[in-house]
Formats: C-alpha cells, sequence, structure tokens
C-alpha cells in the first residue's frame, strides 16, 4: 500500500464528516484511511461507526494532544507514506492523490501548496521549492499538503508530545538538516486549510515562538547567532531602502540599488 491517510479528531463532528467526505471522493484509490478520535461527545463516534467500512484502522479514546494522536495514527499506518489531513480539511480537487502519487516512490517528502480560507476571503499559500534553513527557520510546508515516508519516523522518531504546537515542523527541520532527507515540491494547489486551527490562532503565537527557539537552542544552536544576525541586518536593508535619501541618491546614480 502507498498511502495511509490519519485525520485526527476532537469533538468537530462537521468537519470530521467533511474531511471524510473529501477522501472519499478522490479518483486514487491505492490509500488506507485511519481516524484517531479523542473520545468525542459530539457525535463524532457516531458519524465513525456509521462509516467504518471506509477506514483500516480508527479509535476513540483520550489523549494526551493532537501530537499524541498523531503518534496514533502514525503507529497504526501501513502505508509507505502518510498524510495527516485532520478534521476539518479537504482536498481542493479529486484528483489531487492521483498527481502526488506519480512522486511517491522517489522521496522523502512531496508537498504541495494549500489553499487557506479565512472568515473574510481565501489566498493560496505557496511554498518553496528550496527548503533552505532560512526558510525552515521560522516555517514549514502544511502537513494538510505533505506527504510524509513513514520510514522516516523509524529512523527519526514519533513527534515530540512535549511540545503543544510545533512538534510537526521540529521532525521536518530535523529531517531536512540534519538526515538530509530527500524532498520534491509539487506545485500545485493540493488541499484547503480553514484558518482557526491551534498553530494559525493569533493568540497562540508567542507559544510557537517559545517552542521554536527551544527546539533551535538545543539542537541547531550553531546555527542560531548566524540566523539572528542575518534576520538583522535583512531589517537594516529593507529600512534603508525605505529611506528618501537612499532613493535620491539611487535616482542621481550616486548610489546603485540594491
Amino acid at each position: 500500500m502507498i498511502l495511509s491517510i490519519v485525520t485526527v479528531n476532537m469533538n468537530d463532528v462537521l468537519g470530521l464528516e467533511k474531511t471524510i467526505t473529501s477522501v472519499q471522493k478522490q479518483s486514487f484509490e491505492d490509500f488506507e484511511h485511519i481516524i484517531i478520535d479523542g473520545n468525542s461527545d459530539d457525535g463524532s463516534k457516531e458519524l465513525i461507526n456509521k462509516t467504518q467500512e471506509n477506514y483500516s484502522y480508527w479509535i476513540s479514546e483520550p489523549d494526551k494532544g493532537i501530537y499524541d494522536a498523531m503518534n496514533k495514527g502514525i503507529k497504526a499506518a501501513n502505508g509507505e507514506y502518510i498524510l495527516f489531513l485532520n478534521s476539518g480539511d479537504d482536498f481542493f480537487y479529486d484528483d489531487a492523490l492521483q498527481d502526488a502519487a506519480v512522486y511517491l516512490n522517489k522521496y522523502d517528502f512531496v508537498y504541495a501548496n494549500i489553499n487557506v480560507k479565512t472568515r473574510s476571503g481565501q489566498y493560496i499559500k505557496k511554498c518553496p521549492d528550496k527548503l533552505t534553513f532560512s526558510y525552515l527557520y521560522k516555517n514549514v510546508p502544511p502537513h494538510q499538503s505533505t506527504f510524509i515516508r513513514l520510514d522516516l519516523f523509524k529512523k527519526i522518531g514519533l513527534y515530540d508530545t512535549s511540545l503543544s504546537i510545533v512538534a510537526d515542523w521540529k521532525f521536518f527541520i530535523i529531517a531536512i538538516s540534519k538526515y538530509n532527507a530527500t524532498y520534491f515540491y509539487l506545485d500545485k494547489i493540493f488541499t484547503n486549510f480553514y484558518h482557526g486551527g491551534i498553530s494559525s490562532i493569533s493568540e497562540n503565537a508567542n507559544l510557537i515562538e517559545i517552542e521554536r527557539n527551544e527546539v533551535l537552542e538545543s539542537e541547531f544552536s550553531v546555527f542560531v547567532d548566524d540566523m539572528k544576525y542575518r534576520f538583522q541586518l535583512e531589517r537594516i536593508i529593507r529600512n534603508l531602502r525605505k529611506s528618501n535619501k537612499i532613493k535620491l541618491l539611487q535616482y542621481l546614480g550616486v548610489l546603485s540599488r540594491f
């Protein structure tokens, strides 16, 4: 089996139904669907029971947070690759898996773009085709559109459950920067992401920063000062570009553009 799709849910029966429906509409068929429910009491368990013929495995029990639930999905997975399409997320189009499957026997990661939906509209979040440390320092390809070779979890370990929000980012940056994991960027819109998840809520920005700094200091301390210096220089350059005096000197030809 080439792919395991893992859906984590906690009291989001409407989102779960949307995700299940989207998975079932996919033209690609060489996958299993795994549901990890956190002992929901909003009708989610009843929905799973009613549609259980669609899943290779499902469980509904208390967990210690989203990464504990995702780790349960990893342990239950039988595919060569795993995709986390959590409750509420859905595919952008019905051939999404078919388009991605072409690359799933060649790379450790295959990632694509997402369509972000907010209360006021929507926009496309594009990923870079090259994953540099400066990009991964504060970013990560979205898990809703990232296929991960299952063997990487055996090599690196499961998600760090001591982290509340950035365990998937930690796994990704370690895999790329320390284990030289291979990757491929599929420049297509792959899934819909509905703004409001734990990592996208503005109130959690401070916790994200704290957790990321903890990981960077423990895993990449030798690079941290260099990155801070680089970002400082970039801020200086941005401010200089806005200066009217610099613009005048450039206009007069005294200073070249930078």
